[in-house]
């Protein structure tokens, strides 16, 4: 690897981040932001779709519907399968970026979480229904990396951080979206519309194809890219985890990635996208004491977990957004540090007194602000860790292998759940709870991650 560089004086154009981009800069910055958006909405739909999925996915009859703990186990196995998929198409994709390119990688990976999220809502078992989710994350996994590679390598250095924590603050409109169309298929349900609650929910999932009309025609690839992949002494090493990891600085790197990874998204997958079923749970379980229908119920308990993913992602927006404004202050690592304490205290009051739906309207955006700023730091931090020629390649390997291992979080959730507190009143809350340990571990990986204020990105 390069020898470190020194950073960069300060530039003397003092304008705003955002008027040193020009047509072209804000034409990637949007193409990215929405397939991540995209993306997100895909994620969010699932999380919304699979506890009414799995209660008729496992029912051995409508008469005899599934227990509430086996259902949220399986919704907890089928969250793990899906994030399986994630890291894998993360760790293929990621090397595809190096190798072909951000704009081809992009296009396919759209293609494939399109497809594969629509062919869900024919799902018939648990098992097709997990098959398509497995197929799903493989397109989901790949979009982040070279997503973030792309804008990292785009956008003039100083509106850099800038524009990536726009990118991923922009994700929340995706996440709103899918609380959103979640309200009103609920209401529809309800109303008698329509046949299924969450059917309809990944219908909707299959639309993003359509912006790889536009990716195909307008998006190239960024120039620096291109200068790297022409080089002849570094283009056998395009995207090559041999060279990651020949490499004793880039091999540091990436393990201290891997672990901020693995501790947000264990907590974001484990822990607090699993709020929405909390939700559902005690709402559910009150309108059943009242003697409300049962399609009442599941109307209700649509409509307020829709309420609560689009409370998590206001606070999500302003956290994503905040989190590059703070760390071109004081830099990665405190605003990392604040952000991991901030996830952890956060999360447990939630898991702890949430059980009114009016504190849904304060306690969850709280929530969402602080867990999900360490997503922005995501984006911003690794692209920064990585020289061109392994920049997918890395970040991937960060955020992917984070997602290998986190796909244990609600797999463990699910044991919590159905085994360890099966015979408490509230085995859900219970297992979140005891779940947050997880930022602990972002915090003891801080000390020795290097610190990329004000430093130019490695060639």
């Amino acid at each position: 690897m390069n020898q470190p560089v020194a950073p960069l004086p300060p530039e003397p154009d003092g304008r705003p981040w955002y008027k040193l981009l020009n047509r072209y800069h804000w034409f990637v910055l949007t193409v990215a932001a929405l397939g991540w958006l995209f993306d997100c909405l895909d994620q969010q739909l699932f999380i919304m779709a699979r506890q009414p999925a799995m209660k008729e996915l496992l029912a051995e009859s409508p008469e005899a519907p599934p227990s509430q703990s086996v259902v949220d186990a399986y919704s907890g196995y089928a969250t793990a399968i899906f994030l399986i998929g994630w890291a894998s198409g993360g760790l293929v994709f990621g090397v595809l970026g190096d190798r072909i390119g951000r704009a081809k990688t992009m296009l396919i990976t759209i293609l494939m979480y399109s497809l594969f999220t629509g062919l869900s809502s024919l799902s018939v078992s648990f098992w097709d229904f997990a098959a398509y989710r497995f197929l799903t994350g493989l397109g989901v996994g790949g979009e982040f990396a070279v997503g973030v590679a792309l804008v990292a390598e785009v956008m003039p250095h100083r509106a850099r951080p800038y524009a990536l924590s726009l990118l991923q603050a922009l994700s929340a409109i995706g996440n709103v979206s899918a609380a959103l169309v979640n309200i009103v298929v609920g209401g529809l349900y309800e109303q008698g519309l329509l046949p299924s609650v969450w059917r309809p929910l990944f219908i909707v999932g299959a639309v993003p194809a359509l912006l790889c009309l536009v990716i195909r025609r307008h998006l190239k690839e960024p120039e620096r890219w291109q200068q790297v992949s022409h080089e002849g002494a570094v283009e056998k090493q395009l995207g090559s985890y041999q060279a990651l990891f020949g490499d004793p600085e880039l091999r540091r790197r990436a393990l201290i990635g891997l672990t901020l990874a693995f501790s947000g998204v264990v907590g974001l997958w484990g822990i607090v996208f699993f709020t929405m079923d909390l939700v559902g749970n005690f709402v559910s379980t009150k309108l059943a004491a009242e003697g409300v229908a049962p399609e009442a119920i599941a109307g209700q308990a649509a409509k307020w977990k829709g309420t609560t993913g689009l409370m998590l992602n206001i606070g999500a927006f302003l956290g994503m957004y905040s989190f590059g404004v703070v760390t071109q202050r004081i830099g990665r690592k405190p605003t990392f540090a604040m952000a991991f304490v901030a996830s952890a205290i956060s999360t447990a009051a939630v898991f702890m007194y949430l059980d009114q739906t009016s504190e849904i309207y304060w306690m969850v955006p709280v929530m969402g602000f602080c867990i999900l700023s360490l997503f922005a730091g995501y984006a911003i931090y690794f692209p920064e860790l990585f020289p061109t020629y392994l920049r997918s390649t890395g970040t991937s390997f960060c955020y992917n292998i984070g997602r290998f291992l986190a796909a244990a979080g609600p797999a463990v959730l699910g044991v919590l759940t159905s085994q360890v507190y099966a015979d408490t009143a509230e085995p859900l809350r219970n297992a979140g709870l005891t779940m947050c340990v997880i930022f602990v571990i972002g915090l003891i990986a801080l000390p020795f991650a290097p610190e990329t204020k004000d430093q130019p990105l490695p060639d």
